[in-house]
């Protein structure tokens, strides 16, 4: 036999389960928005930053694949699961939705941004690091470090 219980929330419950509930239709997006950002190089040409990112995630026929946006996740899930965990006991001490999903973005930027800095990945040919004066892969002027940000939208696509 079951029994039926009624569950009556305070207002400062209400409040918890208002945030829950939003933290749970928010999605964060860290990357490139198509569009949003532009590379302008030495030569002044400018480019759309989300397809040189693509170009090095990916590769292309003659550069190799980079892929800072997978390392970012892959090497740090460790990091990532404190993040969440972190911002759920946020989430309960008063903080909002939108500040927590704000944070994982910010925290998202930074793990990307690292990455981009001190990932490992194939080296530069001789050509390139003649063209630009540093070995470094990914890092030329330093925009697309620069350009990595965070969009929220709802799960439903707004």
């Amino acid at each position: 036999m079951s029994e039926n219980v009624t569950v009556r929330l305070n207002s400062a419950g209400r409040k918890l389960y208002k945030q829950i509930n939003e933290l749970k239709e928010g999605q964060v997006f860290v990357g490139f928005p198509e569009g949003e950002e532009t590379h302008t190089g030495t030569d002044g040409e400018s480019a759309d930053m989300a397809l040189i990112a693509a170009y090095n995630e990916f590769g292309t026929s003659t550069t190799p694949a980079r892929p800072f946006l997978k390392q970012s996740v892959e090497n740090n899930q460790d990091k990532i699961k404190n993040m969440c965990e972190q911002i759920s006991k946020e989430l309960v001490n008063g903080k909002t939705a939108e500040q927590c999903l704000k944070e994982l973005g910010t925290f998202g930027v930074g793990l990307v941004q690292d990455t981009i800095t001190n990932g490992s990945f194939e080296p530069n040919s001789p050509e390139t690091i003649k063209k630009k004066g540093s070995d470094h892969p990914l890092i030329d002027t330093g925009q697309m470090r620069q350009a990595v940000h965070y969009v929220i939208r709802k799960k439903d696509g707004s």
